[in-house]
């Protein structure tokens, strides 16, 4: 999945670092992914500690983990895909607020691939509501369709903005594949609550935080993404069709520092572990003001090529290097 923030180029850096910190041994571990997305970082680590711990305040994040990190046992989907990728289009809310077809003059799927969105979900919803299937199965169906879509979506890369005509991968037909996740012995843990107000609530081992960095938020980025995973009624707002969200702290330069040393200090945790750049509203010193307050303090960094959206046809344009900072707490 295309991911503004996604740690999947920096997974080898955080999971060597861990080791190198904690150890080699993590199977007596609890290891909680704070600020999850799309759960990059906590896949990595789900077959090696004893649970996991996974949250995000955007609801289609939690449907990624409650598949991703959730879901842990085989469940038998192949029938289920395939009827889902044979239905006839519907001309649905997706349909009608984000397909030009639809009359709303936004133009973030094809007609087809909006209708097919539209017919997807309301079949989801409709073996939820006859008891056809279980919560597991409705997560992976859910968490399948989302990235499904995803796929040809008609943006650059987020969803703050469609581009004006189809590009190649936009006009490709919709096709839901299976949205593999790693079997375990144990069961796991995903939420869908403000980070700050969770962090009183649990405890473990290792903390991994990669909060928002900068200005950006997250519920507008990727508003449609949570339009399909809720798929309730609203009025789209603006000439982006946007819905309500809740605007981060830690995406305002005057609240970001209270509420990281909030979290900080009210973290139940031995080892905590804080992604952030150098491109951040907090600088590194602030950083490392907060955190040796609480115990014991380290920092790591590393440079990476990073890639912005070309607002035309291809999603992966312009690189520029980054530094990236892990910070590192032992309490």
């Amino acid at each position: 999945m295309n991911y503004i923030g996604s740690k999947h180029k920096l997974s080898d850096f955080i999971i060597t670092s861990v080791h190198k910190v904690v150890g080699d041994a993590l199977s007596d571990k609890v290891f909680c992914d704070l600020f999850a997305g799309t759960g990059i970082v906590g896949r990595s680590f789900k077959t090696k500690v004893k649970q996991l711990i996974a949250n995000d305040l955007e609801y289609y994040s939690y449907v990624l983990n409650r598949n991703y990190i959730g879901n842990h046992k085989y469940i038998d989907s192949l029938s289920y895909l395939f009827e889902l990728n044979q239905l006839i289009g519907k001309k649905g809310f997706i349909y009608q607020n984000y397909c030009i077809g639809g009359g709303s003059e936004r133009r973030y799927f094809s007609d087809h691939n909006g209708q097919k969105i539209d017919a997807a979900r309301t079949q989801i919803e409709a073996w939820k509501t006859s008891g056809d299937i279980e919560e597991d199965i409705y997560y992976f169906l859910l968490a399948s369709l989302i990235e499904a879509a995803d796929k040809v979506a008609n943006t650059a890369s987020v969803y703050g903005a469609y581009l004006k005509k189809l590009k190649k991968t936009a006009e490709k037909p919709l096709v839901i594949e299976p949205a593999e996740y790693k079997l375990t012995k144990t069961s796991h843990k995903v939420y869908n609550q403000d980070s700050n107000s969770l962090i009183k609530k649990i405890e473990g081992d290792i903390l991994y935080l990669d909060p928002p960095y900068n200005a950006r938020q997250y519920g507008a980025n990727y508003h449609l993404l949570n339009t399909i995973a809720k798929y309730d009624t609203f009025v789209p707002s603006g000439k982006t069709g946007l819905r309500a969200y809740q605007r981060s702290n830690y995406c305002k330069k005057a609240e970001v520092t209270t509420v990281f040393e909030e979290l900080i200090k009210n973290a139940r945790f031995k080892y905590i572990f804080l992604s952030y750049n150098n491109e951040g509203l907090m600088a590194a010193e602030k950083i490392r003001h907060i955190m040796e307050r609480y115990g014991r303090y380290d920092v790591i960094t590393t440079s990476y090529q990073r890639f912005k959206a070309d607002k035309t046809e291809n999603r992966n344009h312009t690189a520029s290097s980054t530094t990236e900072y892990l910070h590192i707490l032992e309490k």
